[in-house]
């Protein structure tokens, strides 16, 4: 019985059209930036560290920009070169005489990434369980690659997850072939035990026996809101709560109680991620697996006392507001201690280089002898370094 009125209630709840204003949080940008460069030096600091002789051509390194998120006007190379003191660069000449450069790591940040991979391992359980749940949000527990790849950074995967870190779990997940074609990753098995969303456990309560749960709210110094809005806010907090794990197709999109599932959806998935935001394009491609209507992004605009949408670095970061205390996160996983240690190096090494500070790399032939790669030389032919983007293509919400 309670079951049918709350339907009928849901369906006689319609969307109030209410806008927010966007108010710029200086604390919040303060969190966000760096996030950029910190991803990009990771992805190819794990790139050159998994190389079985720690030192990679750039032509190579610039096969995988896609996964770096640099802006399109950046070179590869021309971004290492920022950070002298995390990559060192030398120069090799090919089999035709062209002098190509080639990176390693400095002795510093090996030993940060050794620590990295000895706290991964520690973690280990934990990213599984956070990588399970995302899995159990989407339909049919299935995601192609392409998507987990735009993510993969945020929920902790390794670089390379699915040639390393899925074939490890094979009895956890299996490789499968959309009918477009495209690569999948598949959950084989649901878990109830990890069924609940952050909201439903600090609450203590569960779907089944209190379906009124309110989200955590803040707004940034000087947000004001109108009689209006506050009433409809006030409202909205007290409509009922559906958790992201169970079926909500019988949700009408036109109404508020469906928006409040979508931010729970949201709360949710941000609240599975290390630091508690991620790029704004990266769950622009979500629509389908989730299961949600179109310009479904828009609740992060509706909702700015529980979202903050930074505009630093040339791109929209969302911030799960409740997990800063001002710019620092809360819970801080392991892991991101390790990045923080790592955005340290990146700040120094910009400094010291702006400041003249490092000398130029070492001669060719000591790179010669000490890494005894001539053999792979003659093998490889220069390669200009291309400027084009090579990111991930994904569906807009804003134009689907």
């Amino acid at each position: 019985m309670f079951k049918r009125t709350a339907f009928i209630y849901c369906q006689r709840r319609t969307l109030v059209n209410v806008k927010l204003k966007w108010v710029k949080d200086r604390v919040l940008d303060k969190a966000v930036a760096g996030g950029r460069e910190l991803k990009a030096a990771c992805v190819l600091i794990s790139l050159i560290a998994s190389d079985p002789d720690g030192c990679i051509p750039i032509y190579r390194l610039s096969r995988n920009r896609g996964q770096l998120g640099l802006p399109d006007g950046l070179k590869v190379s021309t971004f290492m070169r920022r950070y002298p003191n995390v990559f060192e660069e030398l120069h090799v000449p090919d089999s035709g005489g062209t002098r190509v450069p080639w990176f390693k790591l400095s002795a510093e940040a090996l030993d940060v990434y050794q620590d990295e991979v000895v706290t991964f391992q520690k973690c280990e359980v934990d990213i599984l369980d956070r990588f399970k749940k995302f899995m159990m949000l989407c339909r049919k527990r299935t995601l192609p690659l392409q998507t987990i790849d735009q993510l993969k950074w945020d929920l902790g995967l390794p670089f390379d997850y699915e040639k390393s870190w899925i074939r490890k779990h094979s009895e956890v997940f299996k490789m499968v072939q959309l009918d477009d074609g495209r690569e999948a990753l598949k959950l084989e098995k649901w878990d109830q035990s990890l069924a609940s969303s952050h909201l439903e456990r600090n609450s203590g309560s569960s779907v089944a026996n209190n379906r009124v749960l309110a989200f955590p709210i803040g707004f940034t110094r000087g947000f004001g809101l109108n009689r209006k809005c506050m009433k409809w806010l006030e409202e909205w907090q007290k409509l009922p709560y559906t958790s992201p794990y169970v079926d909500a197709s019988h949700l009408d999109p036109r109404t508020d109680v469906s928006e409040k599932r979508i931010v729970g959806v949201f709360h949710e998935l941000l609240h599975l991620t290390l630091q508690k935001k991620t790029e704004r394009r990266n769950v622009s491609n979500l629509r389908k697996p989730l299961g949600l209507p179109q310009k479904f992004t828009k609740v992060f605009e509706r909702h700015p006392g529980i979202f903050y949408i930074s505009r630093k670095g040339d791109t929209q970061t969302v911030v799960l507001r409740e997990s800063c205390d001002r710019d620092k996160l809360i819970e801080k996983h392991p892991l991101v201690d390790t990045r923080g240690r790592y955005l340290s190096m990146l700040k120094e090494g910009f400094l010291e280089r702006s400041r003249g500070s490092y000398k130029k790399d070492k001669m060719d032939d000591e790179l010669m002898s000490s890494l005894d790669c001539q053999k792979n030389l003659v093998r490889f032919q220069s390669e200009e370094e291309s400027d084009c983007s090579f990111l991930s293509e994904y569906e807009s919400d804003e134009t689907t």
